[in-house]
């Protein structure tokens, strides 16, 4: 090969090696711009995410206007939070927590199980405008809660509204039963169903300081029982044939106010009868003489026992309570003869500790529940209380037994006592009968019956407002088997709200509050409050 040639190769290798090295390095250009490219399309997101955590950390961020809006922002979202959260609570509310505790906003069980098997629509008026009734102070506000909570749980069947009597005057026209005009009317709520009404008044309501009032003439409010006022009369007005019962008057009887408010409030009809000038009414299922001071005369005893009998078909019940300084009464002892009982003129007393009311008197004491009438109670574990009682002694087993009964040291206090009587002597060890009952029945299977409580005490409006006594409830649960009565009554306690305390009594969970909210969250506030200052400081 000629020197020309070889020359000519040599050139020919050196351009294809040129041209490979130069193809080689435009496609490692390319390369590397795309890979640029990428890497600048991932690191474009954190640069800028780099730049927003930056800013944040930033003098202007947090000391300049953007930190004003920013706290603004957060303001706007805390209030539009809670205005959401207060239209779900008066939407719903049962979403609302009771922390007090006595649980002064909760309704209790039998009122949540009444409303709920409602079969009638009812409406209640609160007879001012909702802003008004709300200023009265916080019974009145716990009075509203915890009737939209009754309302919530009717199911629809219970309606609330407000009725600004002022602005709307021809409204007291649609209720004529109800007294509008006198000043001492009060009248707060009026609850309807149908044709039928009932008006409550702030008393009804509300409990109050008598002695402020009595003094001052005002109201100094100390808890609400618009609970059991409003169930009570929700119960008279879905009620359309009421049982009706005769209060038996004319020979000198206690007050029997308590009991007559008592049974009307749980949809009874009541009647004052006088014997002496009248007769039952048609009616009347169950009759009640209380503690009258004189002897009936032959002609009521008479009456008493033609209506108890019934022309043989039975189906009446008498109650009887004697007065506590009974004298002799010996019509009125011959016809319980009749029944199966006597009562011992004297007074019962008690020297069991554990069943006496105030240690330093002996005839005020709870008694035992007997075999009848307890079944029903909603809670037999609460004792019924007497005072002031005498004994009920059963003269013939076959016809009458024991209601309500002493423990076996108790005994009987003889009316005509001498210094040298022993109280030991009195106790027998068999107990004393201070309720029985006397039953006679048909060949029908129908009976009559005459009750005895040999306290008139237990029924006074002192006593029955206890709500640790089970004497109002022990009385209806008695009135209504007799009177073969579905419907009935509920006892409510009244709520204050004065102790606003969360109610918890076990001393473990006590002290492990104690520690966590007094000990370990202010600590763990300061450690966290330093450790984010020292690291600010170090940046």
């Amino acid at each position: 090969m000629s020197e020309e040639n070889k020359n000519l190769n040599t050139i020919s290798e050196e351009t294809a090696s040129a041209d490979s090295n130069a193809v080689a390095e435009t496609a490692g250009k390319t390369e590397d711009t795309k890979a640029k490219k990428a890497k600048n399309k991932k690191s474009k997101p954190q640069k800028e995410k780099g730049k927003f955590k930056k800013f944040m950390k930033s003098r202007k961020a947090k000391h300049g206007t953007v930190a004003m809006a920013i706290t603004a922002l957060v303001i706007v979202m805390v209030i539009v939070l809670n205005i959401i959260i207060g239209l779900l609570v008066n939407r719903f509310p049962d979403l609302e927590l009771d922390l007090t505790s006595n649980n002064s906003f909760a309704l209790q069980d039998d009122t949540i199980d009444y409303v709920s098997h409602l079969n009638n629509d009812v409406t209640v008026y609160i007879l001012m405008e909702k802003d008004k009734f709300e200023s009265q102070g916080t019974y009145f506000v716990q009075a509203q809660k915890m009737l939209n909570k009754m309302a919530s749980k009717s199911d629809g069947k219970m309606k609330i509204k407000y009725v600004d009597l002022t602005s709307n005057p021809s409204f007291t026209s649609n209720y004529p039963n109800v007294d509008w005009q006198s000043s001492s009317a009060n009248n707060i709520v009026l609850v309807e169903s149908g044709k039928q009404y009932k008006v409550l008044t702030l008393t009804d309501c509300f409990e109050y300081d008598e002695q402020t009032y009595n003094y001052y003439g005002t109201y100094s409010f100390t808890g609400t029982k618009i609970e059991q006022a409003v169930v009570t009369a929700i119960l008279n007005v879905t009620t359309d044939d009421k049982v009706v019962v005769d209060m038996i008057k004319g020979n000198n009887e206690q007050d029997y106010s308590s009991l007559k408010s008592l049974l009307e409030n749980n949809a009874y009809q009541v009647n004052d009868v006088s014997l002496a000038t009248g007769d039952f009414d048609k009616d009347a299922k169950v009759a009640i003489m209380y503690a009258p001071s004189v002897d009936l005369d032959e002609k009521i005893v008479e009456k008493l026992s033609t209506w108890l009998s019934n022309d043989g078909k039975y189906g009446r019940s008498l109650i009887y309570v004697p007065t506590a300084d009974m004298g002799e009464m010996p019509n009125l002892d011959d016809f319980l003869k009749e029944w199966g009982m006597s009562i011992d003129r004297g007074y019962v007393f008690e020297t069991d500790e554990t069943a006496l009311v105030n240690a330093s008197s002996p005839y005020a004491f709870t008694v035992s529940y007997g075999d009848y009438y307890k079944d029903n109670l909603k809670n037999s574990k609460i004792p019924v209380v007497v005072s002031e009682s005498h004994a009920v002694n059963i003269t013939d087993e076959n016809t009458a037994h024991a209601l309500l009964k002493t423990t076996n040291k108790a005994g009987v206090l003889p009316i005509d006592a001498d210094k040298s009587w022993d109280y030991k002597d009195a106790i027998t060890g068999n107990g004393e009968n201070v309720a029985a009952e006397g039953v006679m029945t048909n060949e029908d299977k129908k009976s009559s019956r005459v009750v005895v409580f040999g306290s008139y005490v237990m029924f006074s409006d002192t006593i029955m407002q206890y709500n640790s006594f089970n004497n109002s409830a022990y009385f209806m649960n008695v009135i209504n088997t007799i009177a073969d009565k579905e419907d009935v009554g509920i006892t409510i306690e009244s709520k204050s709200i004065d102790n606003t305390e969360l109610g918890i009594t076990d001393v473990a969970t006590q002290n492990t509050m104690l520690v966590v909210f007094v000990i370990v969250i202010p600590i763990a506030i300061l450690v966290a409050g330093f450790v984010f200052w020292l690291r600010r400081r170090n940046r």
